[in-house]
């Protein structure tokens, strides 16, 4: 019988070959012997607990995969990884919930690491309006809102080019993260709008959501990311706050901004 178990050795060599760097470029990068790392991923030898750290920070990888390293290397995790609605994370809480309030009458929310929505401020519904009810179910997954056609996607004047937009960032976030998850939302997002990944043309210098109103005329929309600076916590770093701007005058009188 074999084993599932990955080895320090093999979460290294992964991260590794996914960041695209040779042994000796991360040897060199972390100031640690190339002779070393490479027993150390060949099993030969065990890493300090500092140097898996400090391999996996030279390598950008994510907190909640650096304690898988630390667990395979025969060490306690070095983060934390509590819920989003526990006690340890409240003043997190209040910060976020104070931030999607402030950016009324404009939609907001927050997401984790799978897009799926854990709070959102009170006007939101010009992004959810017309979308089937088990789509809005806890946990209810924003980008499979998007794109799923009873879903966002028919209200979307420009449904191409947002569903490109969206399945990039996505298959980004799936490549630099390893998460299985993320793939697989990739695999069925992608059933949702087949060859949209390849509907830019020319890259734009920002693109737009646009909506049908539900009382007619368009809503058009910029969106920004925001995560938190200096993270300690599993949960926090994964979490992301997305912001809606209206793009013109019209959207902003008519969201009575």
């Amino acid at each position: 019988m074999t084993s599932n178990v990955l080895t320090i050795g093999d979460h290294l060599r992964d991260w590794r070959q996914r960041r695209r760097r040779s042994q000796l470029d991360l040897a060199l990068d972390a100031e640690v012997s190339a002779r070393h790392l490479s027993f150390v991923e060949t099993g030969r030898a065990k890493p300090s607990r500092d140097m898996v750290l400090n391999l996996a920070d030279r390598l950008s990888v994510p907190l909640r995969e650096q304690n898988a390293m630390l667990l395979a290397a025969g060490y306690a995790p070095a983060w934390s990884a509590h819920a989003f609605d526990s006690r340890a994370l409240a003043d997190a809480r209040a910060t976020v919930q104070h931030i999607l309030k402030a950016h009324e009458p404009f939609p907001a929310l927050a997401v984790d690491r799978h897009w799926n929505m854990v709070a959102a401020n009170a006007a939101i519904g010009p992004l959810i309006g017309g979308a089937a009810p088990h789509l809005l179910q806890p946990p209810a997954n924003v980008l499979r809102i998007a794109l799923h056609p009873q879903g966002l996607a028919p209200r979307i004047v420009n449904l191409a080019d947002w569903a490109a937009h969206i399945l990039t960032r996505l298959r980004r976030d799936a490549f630099a993260t390893g998460d299985p998850a993320l793939a697989a939302l990739l695999d069925e997002l992608s059933g949702y709008a087949p060859g949209a990944i390849d509907a830019h043309a020319e890259p734009n210098i920002y693109l737009p959501l646009v909506l049908h109103g539900e009382g007619g005329g368009e809503l058009r929309f910029l969106s920004t990311i925001t995560n938190f600076g200096t993270p300690a916590d599993v949960t926090l770093a994964e979490l992301s706050l997305e912001t809606f701007f209206p793009a013109d005058d019209v959207t902003r009188r008519a969201l009575g901004g």
